[in-house]
């Protein structure tokens, strides 16, 4: 027997699905980035400085939903992967990689609010680290359980939360001390 908790029924069904896999956290995405457009045209964002590489605001639109559906599809292959497992220890760390993405889902719906609303890139980047952390974790952790098949899919997610980590870390400082409470 299998020493991890199981993930609730509920959530490995949603993964078993490759339509609901890839389709809930591309619906999250796109619901947790509805506030963006109008900071990113406010005063707020305007006066901030950012970071040398900041890239350009379409690119965001790009990348996310690309990203979006590659992890979801991760999560649909080790739903797959976890259906067929044939060892407690595969099982195990397929249920534990299955509760990190949810974990992870989580934190990266919670950044766009706690960065663009909230307006507090300090603490938008303690989430992201804690995100960035999390998702080089749980990548690490399916690559083995999935013969590597989600790594091709969560890569590119680590790679970007990397540099989306840097963005955050020099927007913030950068800009510490500027704006707490300028353009509330």
């Amino acid at each position: 027997m299998s020493n991890a908790p199981a993930i609730p029924e509920l959530l490995l069904n949603i993964a078993r699905n490759p339509i609901t896999a890839a389709g809930i956290p591309l619906t999250l995405g796109v619901l947790s980035g509805l506030p963006t457009r109008k900071v990113v045209r406010g005063q707020w964002w305007n006066s901030l400085y950012k970071a040398p590489l900041q890239p350009p605001g379409y690119a965001f639109g790009t990348v996310w939903p690309a990203l979006y559906l590659s992890m979801g599809y991760a999560s649909h292959l080790t739903a797959k992967a976890l259906d067929a497992a044939a060892s407690n220890h595969t099982t195990d760390d397929l249920n534990l990689g299955l509760q990190l993405y949810y974990a992870q889902l989580g934190m990266n719906f919670l950044w766009t609010p706690l960065f663009f609303v909230a307006k507090k890139p300090g603490l938008a980047l303690i989430n992201i680290t804690a995100l960035t952390g999390t998702t080089y974790y749980l990548t690490k952790l399916l690559h083995d359980a999935t013969d590597g098949a989600t790594t091709l899919f969560m890569a590119p997610y680590c790679a970007w939360l990397t540099f989306a980590t840097y963005l955050n870390g020099t927007t913030w400082y950068l800009n510490r001390g500027r704006y707490v409470r300028k353009f509330d």
